[in-house]
């Protein structure tokens, strides 16, 4: 029972990165129908900008957690202007190569400015562990999967309790019909690709002090969070977030059970999600 408890933690902690990432992949999806697969590069520049800041201004996690989101956020919202809106009225492979191909260029860009090896990171606020009774938690892991939580939540909030999240969920669900109401949902592209980049940058900061950084960390991550947004449903903000914490559960525990499967359970459930609703868990069918 401590085994299976501290592995379901663990995995709470594993899928409270899941759901920042798929989070973000499936607002910026639902707005624009783009895939941006540069999200994992996004994560590992979130998590090298805390190495910098700590590094090169000795600016410790906090302004890490606040400068760094921020500054992404806007970059994100350039290149959105300056290169994907472009070719929003093409085929859809086209701005899935050209965030492929930004993905490759973050990637070696920081493989020339830090190498392949992995950067230290001992910034982290909060130390020492938690006792839960049968086993010792550390304090920075349930600090990072509270504030994932409060995160997650605080967005469904924004979506739901909020005009801008009317507007933003009406465009996602039904982009033809919030037009047709005089709504002009092409102004509201550009700040929903920045926000959806900055939940991605958030989660590279939390990562740092915990996981090992360096330039493929988001490369490796990226996979696992595009089975996770098609597990929940493409565009659906709740079922990314129930599907991350749930595969991050799923893989921890796989680990601990079934290590051999550990790694094809995720695309194991996705085929199974698949066969039974093609949409997704919480998506909707989308009728041609």
């Amino acid at each position: 029972m401590t085994s299976f408890l501290q592995q379901a933690f663990n995995g709470l902690v594993s899928g409270s990165f899941y759901a920042l990432l798929a989070l973000g992949l499936a607002v910026i999806f639902g707005m624009l129908r783009v895939v941006n697969f540069a999200h994992g590069a996004i994560y590992t520049l979130g998590a090298f900008g805390a190495v910098w800041l700590a590094d090169s201004a000795g600016l410790g996690f906090w302004w890490a957690l606040l400068l760094v989101p921020v500054a992404l956020a806007i970059a994100g919202t350039l290149a959105e202007r300056l290169l994907i809106h472009r070719l929003l009225a093409l085929d859809p492979l086209y701005n899935f190569l050209l965030t492929f191909g930004i993905a490759l260029v973050c990637q070696d860009l920081l493989r020339m400015r830090y190498g392949s090896h992995s950067q230290p990171y001992e910034h982290a606020p909060v130390t020492g562990s938690f006792d839960l009774g049968l086993f010792e938690f550390p304090r920075y892991q349930v600090f990072t999967l509270g504030l994932s939580v409060v995160v997650c939540l605080a967005v469904w909030l924004l979506l739901t309790r909020t005009r801008i999240g009317t507007i933003v969920r009406a465009a996602i669900e039904r982009p033809e019909l919030t037009r047709a109401f005089g709504i002009d949902t092409g102004r509201w592209v550009t700040p929903v690709f920045g926000f959806g980049v900055g939940l991605a940058a958030l989660a590279g900061v939390l990562a740092a002090p915990m996981r090992a950084v360096n330039s493929g960390m988001g490369a490796d991550l990226i996979i696992t969070v595009f089975a996770v947004v098609v597990i929940g449903g493409l565009g659906s903000v709740f079922g990314s977030v129930v599907a991350g914490f749930t595969i991050g559960m799923l893989a921890a525990l796989g680990n601990l059970y079934f290590p051999v499967l550990s790694q094809t359970s995720v695309y194991l459930l996705m085929a199974v999600v698949l066969l039974i609703r093609p949409a997704g868990l919480f998506g909707k069918e989308e009728h041609v």
